[in-house]
């Protein structure tokens, strides 16, 4: 059975967009003045802004992503610095196909 947190994170056109621009973060995202695009992720100011939404709603999309594990966020000054969590994207995609 599918869990509800990864359908719910899924379930969204813009949460869909953040995780494959977090797939090539360089292609998609400027230079960062703190942390590195590949080993720290991305600013959410930045995926916000990409997003063309507030920063309150690109938060919430965030967190509905971290709460079923397709993303890690980190913290680095009064900053949180995102990025996609390979293995976990890929048990998804595992029990994804699994259950079709």
């Amino acid at each position: 059975m599918l869990d509800v947190e990864l359908m719910k994170a899924l379930a969204s056109d813009k949460r869909l967009l953040i995780l494959e621009w977090l797939r090539d973060p360089v292609r998609h995202f400027p230079p960062q003045r703190d942390g590195d695009l590949v080993d720290d992720g991305v600013c959410s100011l930045y995926i916000a802004q990409k997003l063309g939404v507030s920063q309150p709603t690109c938060g919430e999309h965030l967190r509905v992503l971290a709460q079923a594990g397709l993303v890690r966020g980190k913290k680095i000054k009064q900053w949180v610095f995102y990025q996609r969590d390979e293995e976990r994207i890929a048990q998804a995609k595992e029990q994804l196909s699994s259950e079709w």
